[in-house]
């Protein structure tokens, strides 16, 4: 029994320390300077020509932009929608939709609809981040079963990903900058339409993202993460500060929290998996901010393939400043009139709790966009495999710095008619690049970033 028991440890020290995922040949990752663009997606449209080939993205800044911290304006002004996805015409586009998309019609078949619009490919990057990612897919590897990141830096690890466990990487890894402090308004809506709004200012580092930064360099940091409550006062002052790490085998998710009751910082295991996330009333876990983050451990993933779907893009409309945050929230969903949906080809990734270990969602599918690598989509289920939330994010192109920016994140409980809405800043001001130090985001630091 020993000798089993010694050789049992070993197979787990070998499966950690093992990469679980190889490096793709030099013929496979040349395609990324071929039929697919810089980041894996493919470079042709689809066969009708509804989604058009990818030419290098909207990479110079329109006109109505006024330059770096001024809000990100629509440079499609002149666009109207193709057609409309209602309650009774949904079927018609069944195969082009998800779970949780067909569901919203059913629940709501008076009011909520999709306004598809004219597909544009406007997803682009800086060219040093399309030359990390060829080196990354000669390079990288995933250790630990899947929880360990290897030789990879700046661009997305797995532009041509072979397990479940890549593209969800690509997500978390994506470009979005160095740096960047936005307002991040979340809205816990009620069945009658009411909500309670939280103000929470974010600052974020991303060392992972860093033109020059090195696997070493970044010291086994991918995320800095400060977020700190502003409003209502019954919870301002509250602070929860996380270092995500690269190699979660060797050290996990670094978090700690502040009460400004208790006027102490501790440590805070539980920010992360499906513990309840801030101030989201129940609506959410902390997993899915940023439609998912975090440890992937306590679930098997699989790629199901590629497909053609209805997801939200180029949402400048939905970002408009001159909409208030009542002219969104509304009865049931948020308004309607404002996203906008187009037709993008999309990875599917469904994700299983593994047995033996426990979530509140027993299983997700992910659908994440090709280009961006952005989760698009979740349709999310309860213990019992019934369809339980659904989860979306609206993205906007941000001209400086050249990266997808998520504005808008919505999480629909479907058994319980209530909704969640989160990342919107429309009464404040724009996502903007600031310069931090590590040191910004020392615990040691945190007292510091009380609100007076």
């Amino acid at each position: 029994m020993n000798r089993i028991l010694v050789r049992a440890a070993a197979v787990a020290v070998v499966l950690a320390i093992t990469p679980l995922h190889a490096k793709v040949p030099q013929q496979e990752a040349d395609r990324l300077k071929k039929d697919l663009t810089p980041l894996g997606a493919e470079r042709a449209g689809n066969k009708d020509g509804s989604i058009p080939a990818w030419t290098g993205g909207l990479t110079k800044a329109p006109p109505c932009f006024k330059g770096r911290g001024s809000r990100f304006c629509d440079p499609f002004p002149q666009d109207k929608p193709k057609f409309t996805i209602t309650a009774q015409n949904a079927q018609q586009y069944k195969e082009r939709l998800s779970v949780g998309q067909l569901a919203m019609f059913q629940k709501y078949p008076q009011t909520y609809k999709m306004n598809v619009y004219e597909t544009r490919r406007t997803f682009a990057n800086p060219q040093f981040v399309y030359d990390a990612t060829y080196k990354n897919a000669l390079q990288a590897s995933l250790g630990g079963n899947g929880e360990a990141l290897n030789d990879a830096i700046l661009g997305v690890p797995f532009p041509i990903p072979k397990s479940g466990h890549e593209p969800i990487w690509n997500h978390k890894t994506r470009y979005r900058g160095e740096s960047v402090q936005r307002w991040n308004n979340q809205f816990a809506v009620t069945t009658a339409g009411s909500y309670n709004q939280v103000k929470i200012r974010e600052d974020v580092m991303l060392p992972y993202s860093k033109e020059g930064a090195t696997p070493r360099s970044i010291n086994n940091v991918l995320i800095y993460f400060l977020q700190i409550v502003t409003a209502p006062a019954r919870l301002a002052g509250t602070i929860t500060l996380v270092h995500e790490t690269a190699d979660q085998i060797r050290e996990p998710r670094r978090a700690w929290q502040y009460n400004p009751g208790q006027r102490r910082l501790r440590r805070a295991p539980n920010v992360g998996y499906d513990n309840p996330g801030t101030a989201a009333d129940g609506l959410r876990t902390n997993d899915q901010t940023d439609t998912y983050n975090g440890a992937m451990d306590r679930y098997t993933w699989k790629i199901v393939g590629k497909k053609e779907m209805y997801i939200p893009y180029n949402a400048y409309v939905l970002h408009d400043d001159k909409y208030k945050y009542s002219h969104i929230m509304k009865k049931g969903h948020i308004n309607q009139d404002l996203p906008r949906y187009e037709l993008h080809r999309v990875w599917v990734v469904d994700s299983t709790t593994k047995p033996g270990t426990t979530h509140i969602y027993k299983r997700r599918t992910f659908y994440l966009d090709e280009d961006s690598w952005q989760i698009a989509l979740v349709d999310i289920y309860d213990r019992r495999e019934q369809l339980w939330r659904w989860q979306e994010a609206h993205t906007t192109l941000s001209y400086d710095p050249l990266a997808l920016a998520p504005i808008g994140e919505t999480i629909y409980d479907l058994q319980s008619l209530r909704y969640l809405s989160q990342a919107f800043n429309n009464e404040d001001p724009e996502n903007v690049v600031k310069d931090f130090s590590d040191d910004y985001f020392a615990p040691a630091n945190v007292s510091k970033q009380v609100i007076k």
